[in-house]
Formats: structure tokens, sequence, C-alpha cells
């Protein structure tokens, strides 16, 4: 691919369409699980209507990276944005089991086509505006930039919910109608920044990643076959995804539990989780000291431990402070740990086989969210949300011994130079 654009060009527009990217989804986290009870869901049937995005996305990761690579990053980008306009839609409107079902259905669509390529151009573009330049620096500004993203999206979500109904639109669905606007502008932006040389185009390309699927998968499946310490990684992520139904999930209901009025929730969760993911930047920030003082698998292994204790905390502590305090410590946390565990895995992969590698560890978190969201809220119906926190805490917490490998494998590799920069943007997932 031939660049007219600088290295800096190239940062600036993959920044912009990255924060535009994950802005409708900070409106959203605030409302999505209490608009769906107040739609009149159980608990139960919110966490089976999750499972449909994560059976979605388990099925068509490693495939939708082959048809990005065949038809090139842009085409698959702007269906993705078209299809999650289209689930937000739906989102606006749903008022059944089934239609929430479909609507996590098409979310699981987008989420597979879009995991990925927007990376991959920036990259690319970054190589081809200077062979010799540094993209490291720019996918850990992007951890930031996402962070204040989703922040000034969930604190413009608790002030739209905080102004109440408007007509005959619910105050919890209002956010739902900003993200649909704050969509189409990142479609509209995702046309006009994000310029390419297609490397195939037509049916026949589409043939041709399709046909390339299955000897993908059987590549990346290969490599965990071969490698133990990529395998235990990659397993990190099905506690990882299975866990974090507790903080992204059962938060709200906690929230609106310990205040006793869904809609006061809502409104205080708008600048709680603004101030969650700054502080998720901030721990993204912290990366190099974490690296210097503890090294990446260990420092890895200790947040997974510490990130356990936060959310037993939200699980366990009596008042809304309480509860607060400890959501923004599990956030710290996140957004410490998930620039550690990407860089241990981008240390094990190189070449042709990165990204089957990296959607493969992404996929693995889909299902485990799925079964996540199925038990802990069956959990929580069945006996208290607090309970089913404290089980998610521990399933956290369990993952911490699977770094033992890669901390193993880095010590016989010494003397190694650690590195010093973020690997990759901390909100991969």
């Amino acid at each position: 691919m031939v660049s007219a654009l600088s290295v800096r060009q190239v940062r600036f527009r993959y920044l912009t369409l990255y924060g535009l990217r994950w802005l409708p989804t900070g409106l959203i986290i605030p409302v999505m699980v209490l608009l769906m009870q107040e739609r009149g869901l159980s608990l139960p049937q919110i966490g089976l209507a999750f499972t449909a995005q994560g059976l979605v996305v388990l099925a068509l990761e490693l495939p939708t990276g082959g048809l990005a690579d065949a038809l090139g990053r842009r085409p698959v980008l702007i269906v993705a944005g078209v299809l999650n306009l289209v689930s937000l839609s739906l989102f606006a409107v749903a008022d059944s089991f089934w239609l929430f079902f479909l609507v996590f259905a098409v979310q699981g669509v987008y989420r597979a086509l879009d995991s990925g390529p927007l990376e991959s151009w920036y990259v690319d573009a970054t190589v081809a505006a200077a062979p010799d330049a540094e993209y490291e620096r720019g996918l850990g500004y992007a951890g930031t930039v996402s962070g204040g993203a989703i922040g000034a999206g969930a604190l413009l979500s608790g002030g739209l919910v905080a102004l109440g109904p408007i007509g005959s639109v619910s105050a919890l669905t209002v956010p739902v109608l900003a993200a649909i606007v704050a969509q189409a502008v990142a479609l509209v932006a995702l046309f006009v920044l994000l310029v390419e040389q297609r490397a195939a185009t037509g049916v026949a390309a589409v043939r041709a990643s399709m046909v390339q699927a299955p000897r993908m998968i059987g590549e990346a499946v290969g490599l965990l076959r071969r490698s133990r310490v990529l395998l235990a990684l990659v397993a990190v992520e099905l506690f990882w995804g299975f866990g974090m139904v507790t903080f992204e999930s059962l938060l709200p209901v906690r929230l609106a539990e310990v205040i006793g009025n869904p809609e006061r929730a809502a409104a205080l969760l708008g600048p709680a989780s603004s101030a969650a993911w700054l502080a998720s930047a901030a721990g993204a920030a912290l990366t190099p000291l974490l690296l210097r003082w503890f090294g990446a698998a260990p420092g890895a292994a200790l947040l997974r431990i510490l990130q356990g204790v936060t959310v037993v905390g939200m699980g366990l502590f009596a008042g809304p402070v309480g509860v607060l305090v400890a959501y923004l410590a599990c956030y710290a946390v996140h957004g410490a740990s998930n620039p550690l565990h990407s860089g241990l895995l981008h240390r094990q992969v190189d070449g042709p086989y990165r990204t089957s590698v990296l959607s493969l560890n992404s996929m693995m978190s889909a299902p485990a969210a799925a079964l996540g969201g199925v038990v802990l809220t069956a959990i929580a119906a069945a006996a208290s949300v607090s309970t089913a926190m404290v089980v998610g805490a521990v399933v956290l917490a369990v993952a911490a011994p699977l770094y033992l490998p890669a901390w193993l494998a880095g010590r016989r590799a010494a003397p190694a130079v650690e590195p010093t920069a973020v690997p990759v943007s901390a909100t991969d997932r």
C-alpha cells in the first residue's frame, strides 16, 4: 500500500477514528442493562441475550480477519459501522427478548468485522509513510484516546438520563438515540479519513478469503498446540471474559440495588463510568513502571488477583460510595493489565501469524463472556448480585497462575531487554 500521508497524519486519523469508534460504546454502557430491565427482561434473559454476541464473534472472528486482508480494511470497517448503526437502532426500539437477542447477534457480526482492521490499517499506513517509523507510540496513545472517548460518552449519557424523558422517549432510551447519532458521525469520518489501496475487490476476493479462512484457523490452532506459553496466555482470556461480566453488566444492577432507584443509578453511572475510563487510561500509562518494577508476566499475574479483590469490593461494600470506589479501582487495574497481557502475546508471535493469533485471543473472550453472562445472571437471580460478583471475582483471580509459563520462558531467555513502550491499545477488549 502506497501512502500519500505523513506518519503524523496517519496517527492523527487513526486516533480520531479510534475515539469516534468508542464514543457510542461510552453512551450505551451506563444504560444497557437498566434499559433492558425497563423493557421487561429479567437478569437471566439479559444474560441469554448477551450469548448471541459471544457465539457470533466466536464463529466469525478468524474468517473476518481473512476478509479484511483480502478486500482491504476500509470496506470491512464501513460494513461494520453500518451494522453497528443497525444494531443501535434496533436496541432503541426493542421490547422483547428475541428482539434484544437479534440486537446482540448483529452486534456480534459488527464486533467480529471491527476487531483489528483499523489497527492493521494504522500500522500498514505508518510503515508505508516511513518504513523505519515507530508505530508503538500511536498504539499506546489509542488506549488513552479510547478511555477518554468512553468516559466522555458515559458522562454525556448520565447527563442525558438526568434530564429526564423527552416526550414518549424514556430517560434511559435517550442515550441510545445519542449513540445512533455518534455512530453516524463515526461512519462519515471513516469514509473521509481512512484511505487505502485495496488489495483486491469483488466476488473473487470474497471467495478467496473464505477459502483461506480454514487454513488460517488451522495454523492459529497449530501455534497454540506447539507453544505452551501461547496456550496459557490465550486461556487467560477465558477467565477474563467470564469475570468481566461483573463490572460491565452487573455493576449497574448492583448500584441500582444499593441506591434503590434505577434512574438515579443510571444518572450516577454516567460520571462514574467517565471517571472509570479515565482511571483505565491512567492505569495504561503506568505500564512502563509495572514492567520495570515487576516484569510483564509477574505484573500481569498480580493484577489479575488485584482485579478480583476490587470486584469483591463492588459486591460486598454496603454504600454507593464504597461500590463506586471499588469500581474505579477495578478499571484502573483493567487498564494496566491489558497492555501487559497483549505485550506478552505479541512477543510469542510475529510475521504472518500475528493477526490470526490476536484474533484467536480476542475470540476466546467472546464465548467466555457469553457463559459468564448466563451463569452470573442466573446466580444473581437465584441468590444475589453480590454473590454473583464474588463468584466472578474468584474466576478473574484464578487466571493468575496461567502467566507462569510466560514468566519461566522469559527467565530462560534472559538476559533480555525489557520493553519500555506500551505495545498495544489498552482497550483491545
